[in-house]
């Protein structure tokens, strides 16, 4: 049919028809580069507590380290005291000894049998006690040992978290770039009204534009009237009564319907003529 021949209300429709698929890919577009920018920004975000943790990890074996050298100089300390309490006995026992050819009474050999005995048993309860210290100072130089060579391999985790993020962050960057160019080329070809609707609804709901499948909006999950329904499948661009997000269609997503196909008409069974004898 010659163009001539399309009435004014027909080409008005198919230009509407088109403008409105034009906005919808558009919109469609801008609101894919909006949520990767977005994806990306909480990425970048994230990126810090990369090297926090790291740095978290780092000081705690740095304390663990401080921690055992303390508890190793205590336990020095302790053993220099007890050394020193061990000496002080041993010297009064052996006193103790001398004395008892020199006591003329019970009594006196009684209590110097007893501060004898006392100084004896201090002296080896002491002794008993420093054994005990030095295997604890063996257990924690082990574990000041681990905690130092946890340190090196903490510091070398650091330095490859700050060197990761800061490549990561550049790649971040260069897409943020990228996507920024995109998004300058894409919001001039929208019409100022619908790109003021879009922008208020990303605003407040994280996305302005949804999708219908199966008569519901995929961005709330809740039906549209057929009416509605009817007019999105002739290409218009509409609002969702609920969540007033803006609704297209996408014949790409229609479910596809299959025909049962018609059952084939019986044969007609023919009989075979008898054998002949």
């Amino acid at each position: 049919m010659p163009a001539a021949a399309f009435s004014e209300w027909e080409v008005n429709a198919v230009n509407f028809i088109a403008r409105m698929q034009a906005q919808i890919e558009n919109l469609v577009k801008l609101q894919a580069v909006e949520l990767e920018r977005s994806r990306l920004t909480q990425a970048a975000r994230a990126l810090p507590a990369e090297i926090a943790q790291a740095q978290a990890a780092l000081a705690a074996a740095q304390n663990r380290v401080g921690e055992a050298s303390s508890a190793l100089s205590r336990e020095d300390s302790l053993r220099t005291s007890m050394e020193r309490e061990i000496a002080t006995h041993r010297k009064k026992a052996a006193r103790y000894r001398d004395q008892q050819n020199t006591l003329s009474t019970t009594d006196q050999a009684t209590a110097n049998a007893h501060e004898l005995h006392f100084a004896e048993a201090e002296a080896e309860r002491l002794e008993n006690e420093a054994f005990a210290s030095l295997e604890r100072t063996e257990a924690q130089e082990a574990a000041l040992a681990a905690a130092r060579a946890r340190i090196e391999s903490l510091a070398a985790a650091l330095d490859k978290a700050r060197e990761h993020v800061r490549l990561r962050q550049a790649e971040i960057d260069r897409q943020q770039a990228r996507l920024a160019a995109q998004r300058e080329v894409l919001r001039p070809l929208i019409e100022p009204e619908w790109l003021s609707r879009f922008d208020r609804l990303c605003a407040s709901r994280g996305t302005g534009i949804a999708r219908v499948e199966n008569q519901q909006c995929t961005g709330c999950r809740m039906g549209v009237r057929p009416q509605t329904w009817n007019q999105l499948r002739e290409g218009e661009l509409l609002t969702c009564d609920s969540c007033t997000r803006l609704l297209y269609w996408d014949p790409a997503f229609a479910p596809v319907v299959d025909h049962p196909q018609q059952s084939a008409k019986p044969k007609r069974k023919i009989s075979k003529p008898p054998m002949e004898e």
